[in-house]
C-alpha cells in the first residue's frame, strides 16, 4: 500500500547504516525504500544538529517528535516493476545446469536497457527470493537431489471389521530444484517400507536423480557421522540398482534437510488437514486420498511465481533425470 508511515525501527536502521559510512543506495536497498526516503531522514538528522548516538538514545516517542510522521511511497517504480516481473523466470532458469546470474542479467538488460546494474539486480533478486520463499536459501540444480524423510505426525485408517484405529507413518520426498513432492502412507519406518516408498517415488517422478538425501533414519543409515556415515547395506544396494548415490543429511547441518522439513509442514496443511475430516478403511484407500490431495498441491502455483511445481518439473527437471531400470528392485 502506498504512503505508509515509516516505522521508527526503520529510521534507526537508516541512521545506523549512515553512521557506518554506508551509501544512500545501499541503505535504500537494505530497508526496501527509495533513496529519496533515505535522503529525507538524513536531511532531518543533519538539520537537527544531533549526532547519531544522541538520536539513537531517544525513545520511539521522542524520535517520532524529532522526525515527524513522514510518509514514504512504497509503490515500486515502473523500472522496479519490470525487474520484479523477471524474477520468477530468473529463479526457474537458475536451476538449469550451466546457467548463472550474469547470463540472466545480460538478457534482462538487453530487454530493459535502462534497467538496474548487475550488483543491484543480484541484491534485489536475493531480497525477492527471501520474501517469496524465506525458508529455502540453498540453490538446487535440476536432477541433482531428492530429499526424503518421514513426517513427525502419523496418519491412520480404521479397520472396517474390528473398528481398530491403525496408525501409519507418512513418507515425504521432494526434488530440490522443482520442489515436486511425493507423499505415501506406509506401515512403518522399517527399511522394507522405507525402500519401497523411495522406489515408488522414483517411479512417480519417472526417473532417477543424481543423489537421494535421507535424514539419518535407521532404515537408511546404520551409524551416523558428521563426515562419513555408514549406510544400511540394503539401501545402498537399492541405490546401486537405480544408479544413484546416497548422501545422508549431515549431522548439525540443518540446511541439509530444510527443504524436506519445509515440505512436511506444507503437507500438514495441504494433505493432513483435509484428510483428517474423513475416515478411511485401508492403507490403499488412505493413499488414494493422499495422492488426490498431492496432485492438487503439485498443481498449485508457487508463491510469488507464475508456475506450479509440476510445470517447473516438466520444464526444467524431468529431462535431467536418469532413466529408470527395466526391472524394479527385488
Amino acid at each position: 500500500m502506498a504512503n505508509l508511515t515509516i516505522s521508527m525501527s526503520k529510521i534507526r536502521k537508516i541512521l545506523r547504516m549512515n553512521s557506518q559510512g554506508r551509501s544512500t543506495r545501499f541503505i535504500a536497498a537494505q530497508i526496501d525504500s527509495s533513496r529519496n526516503t533515505v535522503r529525507k531522514y538524513l536531511a532531518v538528522l543533519k538539520k537537527s544538529g544531533f549526532t547519531f548516538d544522541e538520536v539513537n538514545n531517544l525513545n520511539d516517542k521522542e524520535l517520532e517528535d524529532l522526525f515527524g510522521k513522514t510518509r514514504e511511497n512504497n509503490q515500486p517504480s515502473s523500472r522496479m516493476q519490470s525487474m520484479l516481473r523477471c524474477f520468477p523466470h530468473v529463479d526457474k532458469e537458475l536451476k538449469k545446469t550451466g546457467m548463472n546470474r550474469q547470463i540472466l542479467w545480460e538478457a534482462y538488460i538487453k530487454e530493459f536497457p535502462e534497467g538496474y546494474k548487475y550488483t543491484q539486480f543480484c541484491t534485489y533478486y536475493n531480497q525477492w527470493k527471501t520474501k517469496v520463499n524465506p525458508t529455502m536459501h540453498m540453490d538446487h540444480k535440476a536432477g541433482d537431489k531428492l530429499y526424503v524423510d518421514f513426517a513427525g505426525e502419523k496418519m491412520s485408517y480404521t479397520d472396517k471389521e474390528t473398528g481398530e484405529v491403525i496408525e501409519v507413518e507418512v513418507f515425504v520426498a521432494i526434488l530440490g530444484a522443482s520442489q515436486l513432492t511425493y507423499v505415501e502412507a506406509v506401515m512403518s519406518q522399517q527399511k522394507e517400507d522405507f525402500i519401497a516408498a523411495c522406489e515408488n517415488t522414483l517411479h512417480f517422478i519417472g526417473g532417477v536423480p543424481a543423489a537421494i538425501v535421507p535424514d539419518n533414519l535407521k532404515a537408511a543409515v546404520t551409524k551416523s557421522s558428521r563426515y562419513e556415515p555408514t549406510l544400511n547395506e540394503t539401501f545402498e544396494d537399492f541405490a546401486d540398482h537405480y544408479g544413484t548415490t546416497i548422501l545422508p543429511a549431515r549431522a548439525y547441518r540443518p540446511r541439509d534437510k530444510a527443504l524436506v522439513e519445509g515440505a512436511v509442514k506444507i503437507i500438514y496443511t495441504k494433505v493432513y488437514a483435509p484428510l483428517n475430516k474423513h475416515i478411511y478403511h485401508s492403507l490403499t484407500e488412505l493413499n488414494t486420498a493422499i495422492w488426490q490431495a498431492l496432485e492438487a498441491h503439485n498443481s498449485q502455483l508457487l508463491k510469488g511465481r507464475n508456475y506450479s511445481r509440476i510445470l517447473q518439473f516438466e520444464e526444467i527437471e524431468r529431462g535431467t533425470l536418469s532413466p529408470l531400470p527395466v526391472l524394479r528392485y527385488q
